[in-house]
């Protein structure tokens, strides 16, 4: 198959994997309704990073080793269930935090801002990294766009690139259209309750996770 031929296909199927909710949107959008768009940027340059690495993973072969390895798939499952449990507790905690002293809640959240940009970076990294079926997806989306007879490991480098330009445009669309009411949702009431439903979400995909088949 011709790369350039089948580029709108493969647009299209990057955007309805993007739009399907999974831990990436859970984050974003956490992120965004709590620290307005430029607080979500971390944490969607966190995830595309790690999906580019999974990209460069595919292009190399080490992907599909993963996705054929009952022990690596069952260790990165693991690993990411472990995660998002861990995430969705802080979440949690969060919560139960601003229900004790709503009335700084906010102030703490805005001053310690810019200290934990990189802890919202290695949030999504590790996300994604530790996602296994973004190994599985991998190996099932790239090979039905890269010619067997080309460069495997270039056009999968190129197609990464692009998949990681489309997401990056839609989560940062998504987090400026759910941080034009963030001054709702940091509202210690409103912001408790996100932080429940996120954790909440955030524990669910990890016991899927852990539970799920490939």
């Amino acid at each position: 198959m011709d790369v350039a031929s089948s580029l709108p296909a493969f647009v299209l199927a990057v955007v309805l994997i993007s739009v399907s909710p999974g831990p990436a949107m859970a984050l974003v959008i956490r992120r965004a309704a709590l620290r307005g768009t430029g607080g979500a940027v971390p944490v969607v340059l966190g995830l595309e990073v790690g999906l580019y690495v999974w990209a460069l993973l595919a292009g190399a072969g080490f992907a599909a080793l993963v996705a054929a390895s009952e022990i690596a798939y069952l260790v990165l499952r693991v690993v990411g269930a472990v995660v998002l449990l861990v995430l969705g507790i802080r979440a949690w905690r969060a919560a139960w935090c601003v229900g004790r002293q709503p009335d700084t809640a906010g102030e703490r959240v805005s001053s310690a801002g810019h200290r934990r940009w990189w802890t919202a970076f290695g949030e999504g990294l590790v996300v994604q990294l530790a996602n296994p079926k973004a190994a599985v997806l991998m190996l099932a989306l790239y090979p039905q766009f890269v010619p067997v007879d080309g460069p495997v490991f270039a056009t999968t480098a190129l197609l990464g690139l692009l998949q990681v330009g489309l997401e990056t445009g839609l989560y940062l669309g998504l987090a400026a259209g759910v941080a034009r009411a963030g001054s709702w949702f940091r509202r210690p009431r409103i912001r408790r309750r996100l932080e429940a439903v996120s954790g909440t979400v955030l524990v669910a995909l990890g016991l899927r996770v852990a539970v799920s088949s490939r």
